[in-house]
């Protein structure tokens, strides 16, 4: 995975398997730095955070991707956790975004995203964000945090 953007509590990164195309709209992952099984093990302090990251993320991944010729219509934010309650280690807590272009092929703009098991190979031919990608997104996460919305402050953080 490559690095994104990092929190006190959490990172955000790029798959370089996403579940969804770069053309289809993207895939970013926000997860905590510590283990935890799932959003109720969230502090109330990690919670604000959280969701605020996700915002901020979320609008950054649409105006970057946008601006590189990617027509995200919105962004899909979502807890799985499926592929790994037969794992050992368990479920651990993490967020996807999948963008959702509005000219996408196989996860179709309006429609639900179809996520099977990895070994089917329904991923297998699935564009990552390139590096000009990140940098576009990286470059709104530092626009978008200007705005008075984000402020730690008006977070409580």
């Amino acid at each position: 995975m490559t690095q994104i953007y990092e929190t006190e509590n959490f990172i955000v990164e790029a798959f370089e398997k996403p579940h969804v195309d770069r053309l289809d709209g993207g895939h970013i992952k926000i997860a905590p730095k510590k283990h935890l099984v799932d959003r109720t093990q969230l502090s109330p302090q990690m919670a604000i955070e959280y969701m605020r990251l996700t915002m901020l993320i979320g609008e950054a991944m649409t105006m970057g991707l946008n601006n590189r010729g990617v027509d995200i219509g919105r962004i899909n934010y979502q807890d799985n956790g499926n592929w790994s309650v037969f794992k050992p280690e368990g479920p651990y807590f993490h967020l996807h975004l999948y963008g959702r272009a509005k000219s996408a092929k196989t996860h179709k703009y309006g429609d639900a995203c179809y996520f099977p098991q990895r070994e089917t190979g329904f991923y297998d031919n699935f564009e990552p964000l390139n590096d000009e990608d990140i940098k576009e997104i990286q470059k709104q996460i530092k626009i978008v945090l200007q705005q008075e919305k984000y402020s730690l402050e008006n977070w409580g953080l």
